[in-house]
């Protein structure tokens, strides 16, 4: 109901009030369109009345069963087809009455219009029919006219609140709507000047356009990032910088260990360990000895120039070791993990001036994720998000598959989908596989002497959030939320382990896409046997997705959608592992229908698709979220 007392009716496919008796087959079930169809039930006898009752009154005068309109004329049509019949019969009577009106002026015509339709038969004239039955018409005509007049007057005066309602009800979806219903030139909408609401409705439901709408409205939704519109990047440097001090109190060589996105962590957080105790960094060193034996140096995977000249003002980076320390011995330290910035400046800096130079054999989680000072965590970002650029030939090539991606301007989606060999035999999850895989996977994890956990109940993890996703199960949970079939998805990941497993994918959505396929042999000869370059190329692709879904918590997901959030929070769906498998284990139970399951799912996400929230410290350092894959607070800052 608008301000103005007078119901809201929108012209949009989505109105749902009652047009005609056919209206109720394909209103939607939201709160806006409810309202406006419940208001719609006003009188007309106020002169105010509201369109509902109008379409009432519409479908009342050309429906069969109307009453009003049907018996006026079939009466007054059936005076004058009886006149001629009994004219003889009763002439001296009807004279009689004939003489009798006339005396009786105009009373004489209301008093006989209070009376039943057969005793006026009876008592009038031959004359007085015919001027009853002129009234009678007349009278319709006048009803039909006001009618007219009084809908054309609504509609004028009322238009431009309608739309302004429906701006309202529809602002997320207004503009995907707009586009579809401008576009008309394709599309025979049988719009006419004049043509009523109710006609141009029903028309549209007739040639399906308004389900089309709909669903093209809805599919325009899955995309939309969330609302950031008050949050800012915040990590340039103060303006009262101090200048960086020549003087260093000595050298750090560090070797990055892990892979890809693990090293990357690693080096930020020994850039700012280098600030915190003043010293010189040598450009990093890179693990050749992880499960993917990549031989890839710093240089090729990262712009090391850029990286040095990015980071001048924070702290001091050589390429090598001067000569003057060539021959020194460096002294190994192993840093504590989690540390906090008094940890270095107490425990490890006495040992870097005692010996000048220092060497981390590891780096990996080695500073705290909160409880550190603003300056070294904005640092850690000018490292993650401006200093370690990868390669031009990374780089270029993750563009040139950005651009294959988005073939005629299509949106498209990455997944993270971490079902490779090595991850299910880490993790100890063999969901969906044969006896005999899950054996291969217990027989690797006891040949890696470093994976601490041999004997895991993969039932029991996965029932916790523990387990990475099945193929099968993120392609119920991609329908759940609403993607079509026909979504463009690129595969950030290796080979799925297990027989058969990606078919369930597959054939839900046909058009999924990798490096390997988007590229010929030529393209990737100079990535060959350097998984770390491809994880780049991945990581450079999934970063521009209009969505990133990861099935996995691992560090491509986290440094992907810290990225992803620092970049204005691009839409990621960070998946409920605990409640999601409840519900497909429910699906494939029988306990649940597919449309229940999907409603939940929907409403289980609706609020982890990578919006704003605040870190929080945790009891345990290793439990709490990381600061690579949520940077705020610390590098981005609500809006003043």
């Amino acid at each position: 109901m608008g301000a103005d007392g007078v119901s809201q009716r929108v012209n949009s496919p989505r109105f749902s009030g009652p047009m005609t008796r056919r209206a109720h087959s394909f209103k939607r079930n939201n709160n806006a369109t409810s309202t406006v169809a419940n208001s719609g039930g006003g009188s007309i006898g106020g002169g105010g009345g509201s369109l509902g009752s109008l379409n009432e009154l519409e479908l009342q005068i050309n429906s069969p069963r109307s009453e009003m309109g049907t018996t006026g004329l079939l009466s007054s049509e059936g005076l004058l087809e009886t006149v001629p019949e009994r004219k003889h019969v009763h002439h001296h009577h009807l004279h009689l009455h004939h003489v009798t009106h006339r005396g009786g002026g105009g009373g004489g015509v209301k008093g006989l219009l209070k009376k039943p339709i057969e005793s006026i038969v009876v008592e009038l004239g031959l004359r007085e029919k015919k001027k009853l039955g002129h009234w009678m018409f007349l009278m319709f005509c006048g009803v039909c006219l006001f009618l007219g007049v009084l809908k054309m007057c609504a509609t004028g005066w009322l238009g431009s609140a309608i739309e302004r309602a429906e701006s309202d009800a529809n602002k997320e979806l207004s503009g995907s709507v707009s586009r579809l219903i401008m576009d008309r030139s394709s599309i025979d909408y049988g719009y006419r000047d004049g043509e009523g609401d109710a006609e141009r409705t029903l028309k549209m439901v007739d040639t399906g356009v308004i389900g089309r709408e709909i669903a093209m409205a809805e599919e325009s939704g899955i995309w939309s990032k969330p609302n950031s519109d008050n949050f800012t990047q915040c990590i340039e440097l103060p303006r009262n910088h101090k200048r960086l001090d020549a003087k260093t109190n000595g050298y750090i060589l560090i070797n990055a260990n892990g892979g890809l996105n693990q090293m990357r962590f690693g080096i930020c957080d020994m850039v700012a360990v280098a600030k915190i105790m003043k010293a010189t960094l040598v450009l990093p060193s890179l693990d050749h000895t992880s499960y993917w034996a990549d031989e890839s140096d710093f240089k090729d995977l990262f712009d090391w120039r850029h990286f040095i000249n990015t980071l001048k003002d924070d702290i001091h980076i050589v390429e090598r070791l001067p000569d003057v320390y060539a021959g020194i011995e460096p002294f190994s330290k192993t840093p504590i993990s989690w540390s906090k910035v008094n940890y270095y400046k107490t425990e490890v800096l006495p040992l870097l001036k005692q010996h000048k130079v220092m060497y981390f054999t590891h780096t990996d989680s080695r500073l705290a994720n909160n409880n550190i000072s603003s300056s070294i965590q904005k640092l850690r970002c000018r490292v993650n998000y401006r200093a370690l650029k990868y390669s031009a030939p990374i780089e270029e090539f993750g563009n040139t598959l950005v651009s294959r991606m988005r073939q005629n301007g299509n949106p498209y989606l990455a997944l993270h989908l971490r079902y490779e060999k090595d991850m299910l035999a880490f993790t100890g999850c063999s969901h969906n596989l044969t006896v005999e895989e899950d054996e291969q996977l217990r027989q690797m994890r006891y040949e890696v002497s470093h994976w601490k956990e041999k004997e895991i109940n993969g039932t029991e993890r996965r029932l916790l959030g523990g387990c990475p996703l099945t193929p099968r199960e993120t392609s119920l949970l991609l329908r759940a939320l609403g993607f079509p079939s026909h979504t463009r998805i690129y595969l950030v990941a290796g080979e799925a382990y297990g027989r058969g497993s990606m078919k369930y994918l597959e054939d839900d959505f046909p058009n999924i896409f990798s490096h390997s396929s988007l590229s010929s042999e030529e393209e990737l000869s100079p990535f060959k046997n350097h998984q770390n370059m491809l994880a780049g190329i991945d990581y450079v692709v999934a970063l521009q997705s209009d969505v990133f879904l990861y099935t996995y918590d691992g560090n491509m997901a986290k440094a992907v959608q810290g990225h992803r959030r620092f970049e204005n929070f691009k839409k990621t769906i960070n998946p409920d592992k605990i409640d999601f498998v409840k519900l497909v284990d429910q699906l494939d139970e029988g306990k649940i229908s597919s449309k229940k399951f999907s409603s939940k799912v929907k409403k289980l996400h609706a609020d982890r698709i990578g919006g704003p929230y605040e870190r929080q410290a945790g009891e345990f350092p290793k439990l709490e979220e990381s600061f690579y894959a949520n940077p705020l607070p610390g590098c981005i800052c609500e809006k003043s």
